[in-house]
């Protein structure tokens, strides 16, 4: 604990008051001694969270520490410290990376930035290191936190273990010692594309399992798609440059796990009530939040395409969510096609 009160000396301030970003928030305020900010778009929600303490509709009985501040003004908030951990949408992240530059003009060289956001960028099939290098190429110290956890119950303050992965060492150890407490253990990598990939790819993923749970095909045929969509997951990254030994970790087999075998997943809630017959658009108003799968099965399956990289499983999801394809003929035909005996290549 006392290395995190060091490390935390210098505030951080957290874009996104979504449920991830409000539980690092939360979290981070938690571990440290020195303030935490935490802005978000909706003022409306902002003022709620500052009367409440807490952030009720994301994350019900999870009290905020007295070191945490809510700030409505996003000038204000990114101005006040040159340590910005970003938690929004993977849609938004590029109008977040603009406007911290537009807001902190020639401050960006000593910014220390994170983000917890996941996914490829649909239009250019960035992940987002390669964003923030391509918008905001002064900054040179910045790093992503992925890694299987669910809002929740980092926001109770549950066991809970995440990695960072940064573009140098220094800074990578810094942001794990400030999230670091008795409860919340952070490792650190140097493979960025690995870890940024294994958050894109699992989403996507998660959608498969909870498509074929919710057809009941139960426990076989969901470990089926788990450990052959890490293959999937695994070629990708590979011919992207990451490393093997990533996807069979916390941010690579880890997270793909989590996320497809357990309800507090909207990806998984996705694809149980794509299976149930409702459509994205049903499904999407009932979960209440992004689900970040729906938009990954169409980035993941552009890279694949765009690299040739073969991921039928991924392929399949994109023809539920995207082409409108019945879920049973989809799943039916990757189980028949992909999943037998014989289908145990690469």
């Amino acid at each position: 604990m006392n290395q995190s009160h060091t490390e935390t000396a210098v505030p951080i301030t957290v874009i996104g008051a979504g449920s991830w970003g409000t539980a690092l928030a939360i979290q981070l305020a938690r571990a440290g001694s020195s303030p935490v900010i935490l802005w978000g778009r909706d003022p409306v929600l902002m003022h709620q969270l500052e009367q409440d303490r807490s952030n009720e509709r994301y994350l019900p009985g999870c009290r905020f520490p007295d070191t945490l501040v809510i700030e409505p003004d996003f000038n204000q908030a990114v101005s006040s410290t040159q340590r910005i951990l970003v938690s929004v949408p993977s849609h938004a992240f590029r109008r977040v990376l603009q406007q911290l530059k537009e807001t902190r003009g020639t401050g960006i060289a000593s910014l220390e930035l994170a983000w917890a956001t996941k996914g490829f960028e649909l239009s250019t099939g960035l992940l987002p290191h390669q964003l923030a290098h391509l918008l905001l190429p002064e900054c040179e110290n910045y790093a992503v936190v992925s890694g299987p956890t669910f809002a929740l119950e980092v926001g109770a303050g549950l066991p809970t273990a995440i990695t960072v992965a940064g573009s140098t060492p220094e800074w990578s150890d810094r942001l794990a010692a400030a999230l670091r407490s008795r409860a919340f253990i952070a490792y650190t990598s140097d493979d960025m594309i690995g870890v940024e990939i294994g958050g894109a790819v699992k989403n996507a993923l998660a959608i498969g399992a909870g498509l074929s749970d919710g057809l009941g095909f139960g426990a076989n045929a969901r470990i089926a798609l788990i450990n052959r969509g890490l293959r999937e997951l695994t070629r990708l990254g590979l011919a992207m440059g990451a490393r093997a030994e990533t996807f069979i970790g916390l941010a690579g087999m880890g997270d793909l796990v989590l996320t497809c075998t357990d309800n507090q997943s909207r990806n998984r809630r996705m694809g149980l009530a794509l299976a149930a017959g409702k459509t994205i658009d049903e499904a999407a108003a009932e979960i209440g939040q992004v689900v970040e799968g729906v938009g990954a099965a169409r980035a993941v399956f552009a890279q694949a395409r765009r690299l040739d990289v073969r991921m039928p499983i991924i392929e399949q999801i994109y023809r539920v969510v995207v082409e409108g394809v019945d879920p049973r003929d989809a799943v039916e035909a990757l189980l028949n096609r992909e999943l037998s005996a014989g289908a145990e290549h690469h």
